[in-house]
């Protein structure tokens, strides 16, 4: 068996389902062997940002190994961005790269898509991987593979391959099957044990669920959990869509300022909250009314606990989640008890009024509620904030490292890997970076539904420089352009047309479904106002506020 075959076996073995791809001629090689063995299938999308966000979506989506594979150079340095939103938002993205023979390393000559040196691609990969190898000895390439794609999940990070194009036709011997890192049962035990008497021992005790819950797959034990503990569960804004189908009474979603005014107060004043998997960042804790007071904090994130001035390193998530079930009887435990404030989902109003995206979000919980779940792959900008007012669902975004051009590729690359139909959410902005990966679907046989907040601006932005120029677009027509690209569209500007075309949609299948939803410059969500009225006080000089 070659080194190819071996690699894609690890890979599968560790959770890959599909590579992401897009082939060049220092990857001819290898792609020729992944199409010829067929251990995992290739679907070649047209731009490698794409490619990146696909693979990553999938890996979010259905857990285990995102993988992306492109060539040297020019297809590689295409893949930064993405690259670097999963290692932000911890993703186990795995980066597959061709690369120049070692015959062709040693010619003299500098070789087409080298920058500065053969070696500038590598090191610019060890800035946003946690691991990396370089395939060009069979002898040592199964011991590098297992360590790096390892790697990838205990630190659920991106990590890179490089396989020189002489490579992967090599013979080469089996890659050892995934080795789980130990951890120090002493050290486990005595973290689990200060953190259950700080929950004990305070009188409003709260847990936040973050996405290392879902990274490592620990949904199940998490909800077991909150229901043995019974005490307030939320989300943070990264965590939205978290613990949905679990039968915990989820109290929301934390948004500070932006969100619930009396969840904020209760979370921003609890004296013993455990961070369970939340990535302490703006995004998640920068519009809090008070600053969250972290001496009281639990903070269980990037494989430690830390408790005031008490750290507990290499504690896994995994791990310390088992050794607390242990130590918390299922029996007696008030589960249920805690009963989150009723859901206040406006309706829809299906009239002649213009469409604004508090009336996107009724429509789609008209929809949810009508036809059942649907997960929900977003991009940034009010089309994420809209979702915050979307009755809870799976749903995947880049709500930290917010890159724009996620939704569209996200979407085909969660559909890919689960099987299930995607609702879109993308601003027109992100759109036109890599909605036109639409034109792949057909082929792929994926339909996802999208739908464009077509504003004619970058609108949060401007929000944020009102009355700038640099924040407008044209008003492009999307829906026109659908059917060429191998779908529907159906242009929208009233709240009656929305219903109409979200229920014509959901009840198409085989054609990815494009609603082009026409929305006033300035049209915005309740959330998004709110967020940024909170960043613009919060900004202010302290000599400044009122």
């Amino acid at each position: 068996m070659n080194l190819a075959e071996q690699l894609l076996r690890a890979l599968k073995q560790r959770g890959a389902t599909e590579i992401f791809g897009i082939p060049g001629d220092f990857a001819l090689p290898l792609f020729r062997e992944i199409e010829r063995c067929g251990v995992l299938p290739l679907l070649t999308l047209s731009h490698e940002p794409a490619v990146g966000f696909a693979a990553d979506a999938a890996a979010r989506a259905r857990g285990g190994l995102g993988v992306a594979a492109v060539t040297y150079g020019a297809g590689a340095f295409n893949l930064v961005n993405a690259l670097a939103g999963a290692y932000a938002e911890r993703v186990p993205l795995v980066l597959l790269s061709g690369a120049p023979a070692a015959h062709e390393a040693a010619s003299g000559y500098l070789l087409h898509h080298q920058v500065k040196t053969l070696d500038s691609q590598w090191r610019v990969m060890q800035e946003l991987t946690v691991d990396q190898a370089r395939l060009d000895d069979a002898r040592s390439a199964p011991q590098q593979i297992a360590r790096v794609l390892d790697a990838a999940l205990h630190a659920s990070r991106p990590v890179y391959l490089e396989v020189p194009r002489d490579m992967p036709g090599v013979d080469c011997d089996e890659v050892p099957v995934r080795q789980v890192q130990p951890s120090d049962p002493d050290v486990v035990a005595a973290a689990a044990g200060e953190l259950l008497r700080r929950l004990h021992g305070a009188s409003r005790p709260m847990l936040m669920v973050g996405v290392e819950v879902r990274r490592y797959g620990l949904e199940a034990r998490v909800a077991e959990l909150a229901r043995r503990l019974a005490i307030p569960v939320v989300t943070s804004f990264m965590g939205r869509g978290l613990l949905v189908d679990s039968g915990v009474p989820l109290r929301g979603t934390y948004l500070g300022l932006a969100g619930d005014a009396a969840l904020s107060a209760e979370v921003e004043g609890s004296d013993a909250l455990l961070l369970l998997g939340v990535i302490l960042s703006d995004t998640n804790f920068a519009v809090s009314a008070r600053r969250i007071d972290l001496r009281h904090a639990i903070q269980v994130l990037d494989g430690r606990v830390g408790m005031g001035h008490h750290v507990y390193p290499e504690v896994p998530l995994e791990a310390l989640i088992d050794a607390l079930l242990e130590r918390v009887p299922s029996e007696g435990a008030a589960a249920g008890t805690v009963v989150p404030p009723a859901a206040e989902m406006a309706p829809m109003v299906a009239d002649d009024a213009p469409v604004t995206p508090g009336d996107i979000a009724a429509a789609v919980n008209e929809l949810l509620r009508g036809h059942g779940a649907m997960p929900l792959a977003c991009d940034v900008g009010d089309c994420l904030f809209t979702a915050m007012d979307i009755t809870p669902t799976a749903l995947i975004a880049p709500g930290y490292y917010a890159g724009m051009g996620y939704g569209v590729p996200a979407g085909l690359g969660l559909q890919a890997a689960t099987g299930q139909r995607p609702l879109v959410l993308v601003g027109d902005g992100a759109f036109q970076m890599t909605g036109w990966e639409l034109g792949n679907a057909a082929r792929l046989g994926l339909d996802p539904v999208v739908l464009v907040f077509n504003n004619a601006g970058w609108e949060m932005l401007r929000t944020f420089e009102p009355g700038m120029r640099f924040n407008e677009l044209d008003r492009w027509d999307f829906a026109s352009m659908a059917a060429g690209m191998g779908g529907d569209g159906h242009a929208v500007q009233t709240r009656a047309q929305l219903r109409a075309a979200l229920a014509k949609a959901q009840a198409t299948r085989g054609r990815f479904q494009l609603i082009d939803i026409r929305l006033a410059p300035g049209a915005l969500s309740g959330t998004l106002s709110r967020f940024v009225g909170a960043v613009k006080r919060l900004s202010m000089p302290a000599t400044g506020r009122q």
